[in-house]
């Protein structure tokens, strides 16, 4: 009690605050205190809130209120800036210091409570969090982004905010102040607690989820505070800046009238709107403040042209891109009503057009000092507009271009456009984010080049910081690092060393790193951010401050520009916060006029150019949103390597068809996307050349020479030689120098050498080489880079980033790193190769994207690899360096992940496939000379039948050239096996599989390869070879001469087991098996099936004609099956799940190890979906088929009976899956008779009862066509299910001349719902419509041969499934 009572006595001592004044806030007052650390009140005093507002003043007296009860507030808002400048201002106008924490997937309890550091001297030290300095020192603890933080970590906070209380990892706690009161040495420890100050407060900022993504709140959690919801109307009109004047003219008011209606409307949706998703969505928060200073800083003319009004509004509003048509539709109506004129396509042409935005036009760059520079305008109307924009410290880039020839590039008038826009939006003071197209496949955009060239204008120092899946929002800020002494600390990310040097910070491929990069909103929106310890940048100084290590100013010249890497849908990223975030300028391709010039500046011919451009825009039209993650995209990049060959080696212009098709991969296209390319080959007048035949190469003294190719196409080519790589400019890398015993010379592995040896030593690509298992990627690498060094890598699925860069060692409590493989190749001009690429996470490959393109990478440690030397410690590329990437082909059955696309066009790639039949022949005769020509000419002919029925479905296994050459290897060393006892090495893994084994069996029986016996059989009859004795000789002295051999039985009994006894099962009855046993089998098999008929309630002969649709489409059955089977597998593949407290130690988190924290472990488990991301549904799936008369009437051609196979195709499928709800599909036929109900379970009697309800339908029906209304119908009804994906695929022979069907009636049905995916496989008549295709690019398939349309449906759902 004595110590209780001298506690309060001390407290009375202590000289309260000092009160500076009151506040009066409507009916409430409050005194205000003098801030203890001024350095934690508010710094940004241009940015908070205009105070005499009444909605602002609205907020800050519920705020108060809240205060003043001592409650902690949540405020739900929009996302953008309003509701964290709100909380500041409340903190200014009561003079409140303030901690802010900004939340996102990577926070954990560290953030939270306090962190470990291990200081000089090896001591241990905790460090505490923004949360627990704020409730120490009484100030206002701001969590911005709750809805960002993943489940589990924000309860940590729940007794803090309910009692005032908290357990901290150093051993002290903070209790609640009237308990600290009452506490007295008899208890405890007083030393030990800490006191809650009595003006702690929290104020918590989300957005609501729904409508927007997030993670919701945990109950818990959310009752502990009080709610208010900030009206998204009033933040809109408050954020401008008062210091703005308001635009002259109507122009402002009609587009603030327009973006305010646009969000009345978003809020009151019918229910119906949210399942379309074809509402126009509101404008994000800033989109008002951006259009007030934009129109302020550059007065628009009376009229603008319809795709100036389509920049402006894309500008405010980047997620109209992507948005459906309907909703740009129903906003170009509201500007014309409003007298503004109507909007231009979303989708920018990129047309000749010099100007920016608002139609100004560039015309001068002055500079005026170090920090900044003058930057003239031309307006519509001929008037000069100046602004002065922050620069950097070197010198310009003259403008206007006095000698355009020594830029390296032609400024056209659509590059000239986008430049301004750049700079209108740097004299706005805002960050830039490049938005890419929508459209899958476009024409360069130009992006790191407008970088380079915005960077150049105005004397900036570039910082390119690549971003990668892995990268968090802690390391975007900040990264730890371990003194030369075994001391932890932290250094500024590039990013935050880029603030406070005033560099132009490039952030490339934000679109990555997801939700993560929200965490940088409050620096590119307020250029304020919390650091390590305290430290902060602060928006300016206030009145008597000097910098200090604590705090400190961002330079004014700091600007952020991001671009994407294209490799995701502008929808999984292109959110409200990255809107807010940036101000958008969206991105313009190439016209073919510009594309042209630069394809003219390597040298190609003019028609070739012409060609190339037309197949280009025909290719680049026809891809659709749901193949562009698999196929290739062709970029200008890869145009430009097309030119640039044909220009060095005229010979090869005459075999377009081959360059492009090794361009996008053709040989594993799709068979429904082969179809297609095929047909623009034809439009195009681009023709397939046979082959030429390549002479082996020779190994000269100045390199590998290539001797002309010979044959019909390979008029005028020349000889090649490639110099051999001189040892002396690597000495150290004589090790690893690849070696090989020996190559087998074949004309088409030496042409595929040829050109890669032209890509890579000619040409300096780097390359990708993709093709199936066992078809000679290593040995033909190997083979070409003739004596130069290598590196190798090969990855795997548990791979990181970090292992691609260094290895991590410990060393006397130390972390150390040494150099990957990568880096020594960068390092020393060496090949690295990675293996195995498809195997890795995609956001692992994506790191060579960088280094491949501009030969840069920034590594985890803070170093960076550049082409040039820019500071201490970059590492220099050296240029010999090249990167080949080896990985087998997309698609089943590899399923590897689709990693090209994360790659761009900076990679040259090559197929490299199965030997054609003589240079197989070739090859085997040299691997096996004794044997018979006619024997090696049987199995080549076989097994390229075996991949041709790999190709068609029959089999699910894709045969290649080394289980060939292991069979030949075999049949070389032992030649008195039966040729059965060899081709048992390749075929036993389907013994299992009947229709396999009877399908090799017809191939062999087909090429005069007799084989008794496949299959399990073949296993059996083995045992009948005999080994005649087992030998033993010893070599050396030893009592054993000879293996034991057991006693021999006069009664010649069976004996198994034991080692007493010789013999075994006596040979008669292992071979010769009674006639009565084998009849006996036979009946039981018979009775078997008997049996089973009758359980199925299906007779005999309606079996026998299931069984016959069911055996023509069994291989395809087996691959579709076997696809759709380990889809739903990697959907639920394991990843490797960081800041566990067990599992395997994090390489990454070493240094947190040190430190003593507990979750630097990683451990296998499901990917958590990305924030807002839908968890995993169904994926709903409707089949249509057309049973029409016309099916019946002509069904001579087999597309009644071929659909009817299809059908079998389809439920022999779906039935077998075991994660039978992963997948749920119907089926019907006309606008209104069902076939398959969803979720009906199948037994083979209801399966036949189908497809004959098929056939009898067909002769019943009436002439006339419901395949517009079939498609209409069901696209409505499979889109009011809750699903993951839907699908609709209909099969027509609707003759659509004589049923006046046109383009724009199928377009109209198929996009009724853009959520729903459609296509259309046209039979019969229907396949004569040649405009099916071109006007239903990617969903519109025409399959004139019947047989085709099992393997053409088969491909179209596997597209469509795996996007």
């Amino acid at each position: 009690m004595a110590n209780r009572r001298l506690k309060h006595i001390l407290g009375g001592l202590t000289p309260p605050q000092e009160i500076v004044g009151t506040i009066r806030l409507g009916d409430i007052s409050y005194d205000i205190h003098r801030a203890v650390e001024p350095s934690r009140l508010p710094h940004t005093e241009d940015v908070l809130l205009d105070t005499s507002d009444a909605f602002n003043l609205d907020n800050l007296h519920f705020m108060l209120q809240k205060y003043l009860l001592g409650q902690d507030i949540f405020l739900l808002s929009q996302p953008g800036p309003y509701a964290r400048r709100l909380a500041l201002t409340f903190c200014r106008l009561i003079n409140s210091e303030y901690e802010l924490v900004a939340l996102h997937r990577d926070v954990g309890e560290t953030e939270l409570k306090q962190g470990r550091e291990i200081r000089a001297g090896g001591n241990l030290v905790y460090v505490d969090s923004a949360a627990v300095r704020a409730v120490k020192h009484g100030r206002v603890l701001i969590l911005e982004g709750v809805e960002k933080a993943e489940r589990g970590i924000m309860p940590v906070l729940n007794n803090l905010l309910e009692n005032r209380e908290m357990n901290l990892d150093d051993g002290s706690h903070i209790v609640h102040p009237h308990r600290y009161a009452l506490l007295d040495h008899g208890e405890a420890d007083a030393s030990a607690f800490i006191p809650a100050h009595k003006n702690f407060r929290v104020i918590a900022i989300a957005a609501p989820v729904p409508p927007y993504p997030g993670y919701p709140l945990d109950p818990p959690f959310r009752s502990r505070f009080q709610a208010r919801f900030v009206d998204p109307m009033g933040s809109l009109l408050a954020l401008p800046s008062g210091s703005t004047p308001a635009p002259e003219g109507d122009w402002y008011r009609k587009l603030r009238d327009i973006i305010l209606s646009t969000q009345i409307a978003s809020e009151s949706r019918h229910t119906l709107d949210a399942v379309a998703r074809s509402s126009l969505p509101a404008f994000p928060q800033t989109s008002l403040s951006k259009a007030k200073a934009l129109l302020s800083a550059f007065p628009p003319p009376i009229h603008l042209s319809s795709e100036q009004l389509a920049r402006l509004v894309l500008s405010l509003h980047p997620a109209l891109i992507h948005s459906p048509f309907i909703a740009w539709a129903m906003l170009s109506h509201q500007f014309e009503e409003a007298g503004l004129g109507a909007l231009g396509p979303p989708n920018l042409s990129g047309d000749d057009d010099d100007v920016g935005l608002l139609g100004y036009r560039l015309i001068r760059i002055v500079k005026s000092d170090d920090q900044s520079a003058q930057l003239s305008f031309e307006s519509p109307s001929g008037a000069t507009v100046v602004h002065t924009v922050p620069a950097g410290p070197h010198q310009y880039l003259a403008f206007p271009f006095t000698n355009p020839e020594m830029l390296g590039f032609t400024p056209s008038g659509r590059f000239m456009g986008l430049l301004t826009s750049l700079l209108q939006a740097h004299a706005l003071n805002w960050d830039i984010s490049y938005v890419p197209p929508a459209l899958p496949s476009t024409a360069s955009c130009s992006t790191s080049l407008l970088v380079r060239t915005f960077s150049a204008l105005l004397g900036y120092d570039l910082e390119d910081v690549h971003m990668y899946k892995e990268l968090g929002g802690r390391e975007l800020i900040m990264r730890r690092k371990v003194e030369d002494g075994g001391a932890t600390s932290w250094e500024p990310s590039p990013l935050i060393e880029g603030a406070w040097q005033g560099r132009l910070v490039h952030l490339s491929g934000m679109d990555v790193i997801g939700s993560t990069a929200g965490s940088l909103s409050r620096l590119t929106q307020d250029r304020e951010v919390e650091l390590w310890e305290k430290k902060r940048i602060v928006r300016r100084l206030l009145e008597g401050e000097e910098p200090s290590s604590d705090l400190s100013v961002a330079h004014r010249s700091f600007r952020v520009i991001s671009t994407a890497s294209k490799s995701l849908p502008l929808k999984d990223w292109l959110s409200d916060e990255h809107a807010n975030m940036f101000f958008a300028i969206p991105a313009q391709p190439m016209p073919p006029s510009e594309e042209g010039l630069i394809l003219q500046q390597t040298g190609c011919p003019i028609p070739i150019i012409d060609t190339l451009l037309k197949f280009a825009e025909k290719y680049r039209a026809g891809m659709t949103a749901d193949a562009v993650q698999k196929n290739r995209k062709l970029g200008t990049r890869a145009l430009v390597r097309i030119a640039r060959r044909v220009a060095k080696f005229p010979a090869d212009g005459d075999d377009l068809h081959a360059m492009l098709s090794r361009a996008l991969l053709a040989e594993f296209l799709p068979a429904t996307e082969t179809m297609n390319l095929q047909n623009m080959f034809e439009e195009c007048g681009i023709k397939k050349c046979t082959p030429p035949f390549n002479p082996p190469p020779e190994v000269r003294g100045e390199g590998l020479f290539f001797p002309p190719a010979t044959g019909a196409s390979a008029k005028d080519t020349r000889p090649t030689t490639i110099p051999r790589f001189d040892a002396a400019q690597d000495r150290e890398g004589a090790s690893h120098v690849p070696h090989m015993d020996h190559f087998y010379d074949n004309s088409l592995q030496t042409g595929l050498m040829r050109d890669l040896a032209i890509d890579f030593e000619v040409l300096g690509e780097h390359l990708v080489l993709l093709g199936n298992q066992g078809v000679g990627k290593n040995k033909v690498v190997d083979r070409y880079l003739l004596g130069r060094p290598r590196e190798y890598i090969q990855l795997h699925r548990d791979t990181t980033v970090n292992q691609l860069m260094f290895q991590t060692v410990l060393e006397n409590g130390v972390i150390k790193y040494t150099d990957s493989p990568l880096l020594r190749a960068i390092k020393h001009g060496r090949v690295i190769i990675i293996d195995e690429a498809d195997k890795a996470a995609e956001h692992v490959v994506a790191i060579f994207r960088s280094l491949a393109g501009h030969g840069q990478l920034t590594l985890a440690d803070g170093r960076r690899v550049r082409e040039v030397k820019d500071r201490e410690g970059d590492i220099v590329v050296h240029p010999n360096f090249r990167l080949i990437l080896l990985a087998n082909r997309p698609g089943y059955p590899f399923l590897g992940n689709h990693f090209l696309q994360v790659l761009g066009d900076n990679f040259c790639c090559h197929a490299v496939t199965n030997p054609d039949m003589a240079s197989e022949r070739k090859l085997l005769s040299q691997l096996a000379p004794q044997l018979s020509e006619d024997l090696i000419l049987r199995l080549v002919a076989a097994f390229h039948d075996l991949r041709k029925a790999y190709e068609s479905g029959a089999v699910t296994y894709p045969y290649s050239l080394r289980e060939l050459l292991n069979l030949v290897r075999h049949m070389q060393a032992y030649p008195a096996d039966p040729l059965d006892a060899a081709l048992r090495n390749v075929f036993d893994f389907d013994v299992y599989r009947p229709e396999t084994i009877a399908k090799l069996s017809a191939i062999l029986d087909h090429h005069g390869l007799v084989v008794k016996n496949l299959g399990i059989g073949a296993g059996r009859d083995a045992a009948e070879k005999k080994v005649l004795d087992v030998k033993f000789e010893p070599k050396g002295d030893t009592s054993l001469s000879e293996p034991k051999f057991g006693k021999d039985d006069p009664e010649n009994q069976p004996h198994t087991g034991g080692n007493t006894w010789s013999g075994g099962i006596p040979d008669a009855l292992k071979n010769d098996v009674p006639d009565h046993v084998k009849e006996r089998a036979r009946e039981m098999a018979r009775l078997e099936l008997a049996r089973r008929l009758e359980e199925l309630n299906v007779s005999a002969g309606e079996a026998k004609e299931y069984g016959a649709l069911f055996a023509a489409v069994e291989g395809h059955i087996a691959q579709l099956h076997d696809l759709l089977e380990n889809l739903a597998a990697r959907e639920e593949e394991r990843v490797w799940v960081k800041r566990q407290t067990d599992g395997e130690l994090d390489d990454s988190r070493l240094t947190e190890g040190l430190t003593g924290e507990a979750t630097v472990y990683k451990r296998r488990g499901m990917e958590k979906p990305e924030m807002g991301r839908p968890q995993m549904k169904p994926k709903r799936i409707r089949f249509l088929f057309d049973v029409s008369a016309s099916m019946y009437r002509f069904q001579y051609d087999g597309r009644l009976k071929r659909s009817m196979e299809t059908a079998v195709m389809l439920m022999e499928t779906f039935d077998r899956l075991t994660r039978k709800e992963k997948y749920v599909w119907d089926s019907g036929d006309s606008a209104s008779i069902p076939l398959v109900e969803a979720n009906q379970e199948l037994e083979m009697r209801d399966r036949w009862k189908v497809v004959d309800k098929m056939e009898m339908i067909t002769q019943y029906t009436f002439a006339g066509d419901y395949t517009l209304e079939a498609i209409d119908k069901a696209v409505a009804d499979i889109a009011q299910y809750d699903a993951d994906d839907w699908f609709v695929i209909a099969i027509t022979d609707a003759n659509f001349a004589r049923y006046w069907i046109t383009a724009e009636d199928l377009q109209r049905v198929m996009d009724r719902n853009p959520k729903v995916h459609t296509s259309l496989i046209c039979i019969g008549e229907g396949a004569e419509a040649a405009w099916i295709p071109k006007n239903l690019p990617g969903r519109g398939y025409r399959v004139a041969d019947t047989a085709d349309i099992p393997a053409v449906l088969r491909s179209i759902l596997s597209t469509m499934v795996d996007n």
